[in-house]
């Protein structure tokens, strides 16, 4: 079983546009949809299309468009009620793939209801083998709000904890791995931004800019690895069309898929976790892993609007693996 968490959960609307998107004029859309999102929502919804079982932890009331979504894709969810409605995510998308997204700053959670939420999730924890923490965090929450949360998932866990795994950025993450060795992820996944920002607060003396990193796969290997060295299981970084690496305290692997017709990249990092968590699940090797990840990320990217793959929509055959020097 596979728990994911996500505090600050949406309803992702899709606008695809005829062209490029033009400031200040008037446009007309191709096409609109909506799904159930948030990323740990995407991860659980990628990894049921598969069929691994998995459940999504939430706020989120009744009637709630997005808990009305998970339904309808007979995705399996707990949520905790609350009264205020979840936020609505907009992503423009422009043909070739590129993407504009306008976030919500979503509801605003008391402390008790803070506190009942995580009391949920350490409930639907028990016996899972990996838990996701993603997303951002609405507003009032603390920035360790991660860090605590792997804390008492391992301190409360009955027999052997889960392992845990984080995907979320600025503050949140940074503090992710600033909470001692108690609340240290076993698994990361950045972006390439995300990842520069990771590198200087592990202390990485190289600054780098997310340009530079996904051009350069060994630097981007070197600063994941600084990440690791701070006590990080793995750090899985995801450089958009240049592929994804994969640190480990054993070794880095550089995963790259042939190109693909770019629809929308809404979703594409939270496939990519799925396809590593999948592959995890089925005993696959490190490499492995992260091929799986990359082929998941790829057909996520191919698709129309957060639209996430079934693992036989994916190509792991078509990713090429290159081991990497991470020092």
């Amino acid at each position: 079983m596979i728990v994911t968490f996500t505090a600050n959960p949406s309803l992702d609307r899709t606008v695809a546009l005829p062209g490029p998107l033009e400031r200040g004029e008037v446009q007309r859309a191709v096409s609109v949809s909506q799904e159930s999102g948030g990323k740990g929502v995407n991860v659980s919804r990628a990894l049921c299309a598969s069929g691994l079982e998995t459940i999504a932890v939430l706020p989120g009331g009744d009637s709630d468009p997005v808990l009305a979504g998970l339904h309808h894709d007979k995705v399996p969810f707990a949520a905790l009620p609350i009264d205020e409605p979840l936020r609505t995510n907009v992503a423009l998308t422009e043909p070739g793939g590129v993407t504009t997204k306008i976030n919500e700053p979503g509801p605003t959670l008391s402390v008790d209801e803070q506190e009942a939420l995580v009391s949920l999730l350490l409930e639907r924890a028990r016996g899972a083998s990996w838990v996701v923490l993603a997303g951002s965090l609405p507003p009032g929450f603390p920035a360790d709000f991660y860090a605590t949360v792997a804390q008492r998932l391992r301190s409360t866990a009955d027999g052997a904890a889960p392992r845990i795994a984080v995907d979320s950025s600025g503050k949140p993450l940074a503090a992710a791995i600033s909470g001692g060795s108690a609340g240290m992820p076993d698994l990361l996944k950045p972006n390439a931004e995300e990842l520069a920002e990771l590198a200087a607060a592990a202390g990485y003396a190289t600054a780098l800019t997310a340009e530079e990193l996904e051009a350069d796969p060994e630097a981007a290997a070197a600063a994941a690895a600084a990440v690791v060295r701070s006590g990080v299981g793995a750090v899985l970084a995801t450089l958009g069309s240049k592929g994804a690496v994969l640190v480990t305290a054993d070794g880095a692997w550089l995963a790259t898929h042939p190109p693909v017709a770019a629809v929308s990249t809404v979703g594409a990092g939270d496939s990519s976790l799925a396809g590593y968590l999948l592959a995890h699940g089925r005993g696959a090797a490190p490499a492995d892993c992260l091929r799986q990840a990359v082929a998941h990320g790829a057909a996520a990217a191919s698709l129309p609007g957060s639209t996430v793959p079934a693992v036989h929509q994916t190509t792991p055959d078509a990713v090429t693996i290159t081991a990497l020097r991470k020092d």
